[in-house]
């Protein structure tokens, strides 16, 4: 999944977060509000690769629903090379209301804006530079909250855990074979969650003909 460039190295970082994360989730439509209850959990995690002359880490954390469709996905990404640069970006369901970008909580304390920085069919990218004071926030923090506003006006706030964060964060980058391991188990368990929900509908079906 790759981006039209916006400009050099913005275009570049963010057709970077979305190509790197996209290797451990499922395709993604056109994206829904909240995350179903019983969807399953995706954890932080790192991963690297090598861009042309730089090295590219992301730690990212990404929320689904339980038909793959795109909740929140969050990246922090850091540059080594020739140019070493370090952004966080946060993607959001499409139909989103651009001024107010997306804004981002630890634990509660003074909002933070991103600004957004492109927007696809399926998704709106915001992003904005990743400082020492974000991160060393976040590894104190127990949960952060992004919000964005829809076409209704309407805010829409996501929560994630930031338990296992700093661990990711310092920690190894997963292989390309974990991360393959980890769409098959993400997929494994929305479809095993489809079934049911399927089969719970069934059940009601034929409950309400056998009561007629």
């Amino acid at each position: 999944m790759m981006l039209t460039p916006i400009t050099s190295m913005r275009g570049a970082l963010s057709a970077l977060a979305l190509t790197i994360g996209a290797a451990s989730l499922p395709h993604m439509a056109a994206a829904q509000e909240a995350a179903p209850a019983g969807a399953p959990p995706q954890g932080w995690f790192k991963t690297c690769a090598k861009q042309e002359d730089a090295d590219v880490c992301i730690v990212q954390n990404q929320l689904v629903a339980q038909n793959g469709q795109l909740i929140t996905a969050v990246g922090l990404i850091t540059v080594e090379g020739k140019v070493n640069r370090k952004l966080m970006q946060v993607s959001v369901p499409a139909a989103r209301l651009i001024p107010p970008g997306v804004t981002m909580q630890i634990d509660g304390g003074k909002p933070q804006k991103f600004d957004y920085a492109v927007c696809l069919p399926d998704r709106c990218t915001a992003e904005i530079p990743l400082t020492d004071a974000i991160i060393a926030s976040l590894k104190k923090g127990s949960e952060v909250v992004f919000t964005s506003i829809n076409f209704r006006r309407i805010p829409n706030p996501i929560k994630i855990a930031l338990e296992g964060f700093t661990g990711a964060y310092d920690g190894e980058a997963i292989t390309q074979s974990q991360a393959e391991e980890r769409q098959r188990a993400l997929q494994e368990a929305m479809q095993k969650k489809n079934e049911e929900a399927r089969k719970a509908l069934e059940d009601a079906q034929k409950a309400s003909k056998q009561g007629q």
